[in-house]
């Protein structure tokens, strides 16, 4: 599996793609309308300062859709102009796990939803390390050995490190950061939200397997390069690298159903919310099924995925738990 390549959102205006599929729109997912919900926020914050000039840099890995985004540009700035015409937005490809901008030449990075996955699959993890570590499993479940475990924590680890060591050189002296992602409640590493969502994916997959549509040693060899930390981990890791002040940290729930917004405890409508949670994923993680699974079982396998998310929500409503941490530089 490779990072730069095969992690990317669904591209192109289809049923499946990311722009139809998504109502956040996080830094490192530079793809449709909701790209740009950020960038009116901070323009109407400056809507005091007209002669202040601000640059707005969209980052996402080269092989994303930034052309859908770019034509969804020109009816934004169109109508922005009347109320601040300080604002220049561009495209930077790149992976936010290297450098991407000079040194402190950055006020302010805002990043969503990308820093629960990983640089890359955990050392023993890939797909052409043998014996494999996870069979049955693609992200860390109840069979998943502690070591494997393990191994996700300390590239979790290693990779927010790296992060903050490269936001930091970027930065001018207290600039700040705002960072949400995917993360857990519980300290135990196998009790988290985003374990049960990739659980039920595997189950998908397992089903596939036993129709004869996909290889039980493919399913064996997969691994999702993901890891939903506790806060106390992220906390860890921030005090570690001894180079941000943690203004704030908030952990709240968002119900899996992207559409739903209600607050109820109960799912209303468990088939609709189980197509829309399957669109969803479908849109982030396409291409990483595809690439190893191959595209042509990507429609049965996310049906299927949409009846498992169905029946796990008739008995229980899930949320994600999302981590957001405010850092400013030392």
């Amino acid at each position: 599996m490779k990072m730069d390549t095969d992690f990317h959102t669904a591209k192109g205006e289809s049923e499946s793609s990311y722009s139809n599929n998504s109502r956040l729109q996080p830094l490192g997912c530079s793809s449709g309308e909701n790209t740009l919900i950020l960038v009116s926020q901070v323009i109407d914050a400056m809507s005091d300062s007209q002669q202040m000039e601000v640059q707005f840099f969209l980052n996402d890995l080269p092989e994303n859709d930034f052309n859908y985004i770019f034509h969804s540009l020109g009816n934004f700035k169109e109508s922005i102009a009347a109320e601040h015409k300080g604002g220049r937005i561009a495209g930077l490809p790149g992976s936010y796990y290297t450098r991407l901008f000079p040194s402190q030449s950055v006020h302010l990075f805002h990043s969503s939803c990308c820093l629960h996955w990983r640089s890359r699959l955990p050392d023993g993890l890939d797909v052409n390390a043998k014996p494999y570590l996870n069979k049955g499993n693609i992200y860390i479940a109840k069979t998943t050995t502690l070591s494997v475990v393990k191994l996700y924590q300390e590239l979790f680890e290693t990779d927010l490190l790296l992060f903050l060591k490269l936001r930091h050189e970027e930065l001018v002296s207290g600039g700040q950061m705002v960072l949400t992602f995917l993360g857990r409640k519980n300290e135990d590493a196998y009790k988290g939200n985003l374990n049960h969502l990739c659980g039920l994916l595997a189950q998908s997959v397992q089903s596939l397997v036993h129709k004869g549509l996909v290889q039980e040693e493919k399913l064996d060899a997969f691994n999702l390069p993901v890891y939903g930390p506790s806060v106390d981990e992220v906390m860890a890791v921030v005090r570690k690298s001894e180079l941000f002040n943690v203004s704030s940290t908030r952990l709240f729930g968002s119900n899996w159903d992207p559409y739903d917004d209600s607050g109820d405890r109960i799912v209303q409508d468990s088939l609709q919310s189980g197509l829309n949670v399957a669109k969803s994923i479908r849109a982030v993680m396409e291409p990483l099924f595809a690439s190893h699974f191959g595209g042509a079982v990507l429609d049965e396998l996310f049906r299927e995925y949409a009846r498992n998310v169905a029946k796990h929500l008739q008995r229980e409503k899930t949320m994600y738990s999302v981590i957001v941490l405010f850092l400013q530089r030392r």
